[in-house]
């Protein structure tokens, strides 16, 4: 079977020549972007989701776009309403001061209130089905309508053809929120077209990414047992709509051209399958590999990775996979964050990899197709020129998703759903220090 072209340009590109060194994260100020009017901005941010040390894609997110805020803009002050799953709570960090049981609805009023005893300016609201009580999350809008602060909400999941229940919820959101966060151009579009929002309400803001080094693979892989292996990786909480068993059923057709590749997943199941179900997804992926003949191949990292040791893991990846089984994803922040550290990207077309790795960014392969994931890995392999040019071109388009960047786009959202509310601002910053994404000058509203 012949190995799919790939859409690259394998010229040298200005950004080569990095030597490989340790992952660092930078705190480097963004540069100067454009000059917007002055207006004030407001200090007290609080962030509703979930948060660390709880489990999930959410409480990471969150996690970082406050240590982003923060960092980037010292004075403001951020902190978190997390949600809990159970009654025992997490042992959250001093910026958790408020908490909301999931399920209790009540609970979502008393947090309301509290909020706006608080002199909170702005509430950042993230928003994902899932994390909230009521059907199809709805006990989240008993927090809105009696908030009294303007609110931005970010949509971490926009549906094409949602159910009655989530176009209600979404709908409300919508009309509550001042402004609307989506992390691709293909969520704004069914915002318009499926829930009528308007253009002028949404803001497109990518998923944030650590600040890393182009670097050899190599160079991290002592740290794994790995020297001389070729990697390939996918990690994240698992469940079975990730897709793994396609990547295990190529690894016959890959060793029989490549035998030193080496299939890492990295990633305690998620808590709440492993809930319904225990461990045994995992089990079946443990299974096919035995069953095929590849299970001293195919390696399981059975936790949940700090972002400093993850940022290594993805350092030592020669080619990074993402096999999820369905189109309708629409955000993968494992796959953003693959991109910001230049890998060679295989990913099957769900929404969020169509619009990433377009323009030879990466790799595309139909659904729950092992041939295809086979062939695509192989071709990678074989073509040094093609995968570097596929690297770089990740690379360089990741430097927009940083989190410095990040934090300055949410805090110019904010300053503008504050605009918009008309209402009394204290003491902020200068809407003009934002917009040109620099250090914050002061001034009294």
């Amino acid at each position: 079977m012949s190995a799919p072209n790939l859409p690259l340009n394998s010229h040298p590109n200005a950004m080569t020549g990095h030597e490989a060194r340790p992952v660092v994260f930078r705190t480097t100020p963004a540069p100067f972007l454009f000059v917007a009017p002055r207006r004030a901005y407001p200090l007290r941010i609080a962030v509703v989701g979930n948060h660390l040390p709880r489990q999930c894609g959410i409480a990471t997110f969150t996690t970082d776009l406050c240590d982003a805020i923060a960092a980037e803009f010292g004075t403001a002050e951020v902190f978190v309403v997390a949600v809990n799953d159970s009654r025992s709570g997490y042992r959250y960090p001093a910026r958790v001061r408020l908490e909301i049981a999931q399920n209790d609805l009540l609970s979502y009023r008393t947090a309301a209130d509290s909020l706006n005893s608080s002199g909170v300016d702005v509430v950042c609201l993230q928003h994902e089905y899932g994390i909230y009580g009521g059907e199809a999350g709805s006990y989240v809008l008993q927090l809105l309508k009696n908030l009294k602060m303007p609110v931005v909400t970010t949509l971490h999941t926009v549906l094409r053809e949602p159910n009655a229940a989530q176009r209600a919820v979404m709908q409300e959101i919508c009309r509550r929120s001042e402004r609307l966060i989506v992390m691709s151009e293909h969520s704004a579009l069914l915002l318009r077209l499926v829930f009528g929002v308007p253009v002028e309400k949404i803001e497109v803001i990518p998923h944030g990414i650590p600040d890393l080094q182009f670097a050899d693979p190599d160079s991290y892989k002592e740290l794994f047992s790995i020297c001389g292996k070729t990697l390939m990786l996918t990690f994240g909480l698992l469940s079975p709509n990730k897709g793994f068993e396609s990547v295990i059923r190529a690894l016959p057709l890959i060793l029989s051209r490549h035998n030193d590749v080496v299939y890492f997943i990295a990633g305690a199941t998620h808590p709440h399958v492993r809930l319904r179900e225990g461990d045994r997804y995992r089990g079946q992926l443990e299974a096919l590999a035995r069953e095929l003949g590849v299970e001293r191949n195919v390696v399981f990292h059975n936790r949940f990775f700090a972002p400093q040791e993850m940022a290594s893991l993805v350092g030592a990846a020669d080619i990074y996979i993402t096999p999820y089984c369905h189109e309708a994803q629409a955000v993968s922040g494992t796959l953003a964050f693959a991109l910001g550290a230049g890998k060679a990207i295989i990913s099957t077309p769900y929404w969020h990899a169509v619009e990433l790795l377009d323009d030879g960014r990466g790799m595309l392969v139909p659904f729950e197709n092992a041939r295809a994931i086979a062939a695509a890995a192989i071709e990678l392999l074989e073509n040094e020129a093609a995968c570097q040019a596929m690297r770089r071109l990740a690379y360089l388009y990741g430097r927009n998703m940083v989190w410095n960047r990040v934090a300055h786009s949410y805090m110019r959202a904010f300053a503008h759903a504050s605009a918009d509310c008309v209402q009394p601002v204290r003491l902020g910053f200068s809407v003009e220090a934002v917009e040109e994404n620099c250090a914050p000058r002061f001034v009294i509203a």
